[in-house]
């Protein structure tokens, strides 16, 4: 004998669907958005380095932006060892607005 299965739909469509909109809404809110929004400010910090700046690359290399080829989108760092050629991308941070700061008294 062949037993057939039938799923009935509690009145509306929407009432069903609400489960998997709030999911993401919440996935929205809580990775995406965030994600987009540390790209933008990544973004504007690598616009806003300029020569002079003291900065840590992302392999953890402290140094100093001696030139900033905009053709090639690389930078000149000089550190400790000599002259080092980086992308623009691999600046992660910048130490001479951390170092102007005033230090909080604990």
């Amino acid at each position: 004998m062949y037993t057939s299965i039938f799923l009935q739909v509690d009145g509306g469509g929407l009432m069903g669907m609400l489960p998997f909109l709030l999911m993401f809404v919440v996935i929205y809110f809580f990775m995406i958005r965030p994600q987009m929004k540390r790209a933008k400010n990544e973004k504007a910090f690598q616009a806003s380095i300029s020569k002079g700046n003291k900065i840590i690359t992302t392999s953890g290399i402290h140094g100093k932006i001696l030139d900033i080829v905009a053709s090639d989108n690389t930078v000149i760092i000089e550190t400790g060892a000599g002259k080092i050629k980086f992308e623009r991308s691999a600046i992660s941070m910048e130490l001479s607005k951390k170092l102007q700061a005033p230090k909080k008294i604990k």
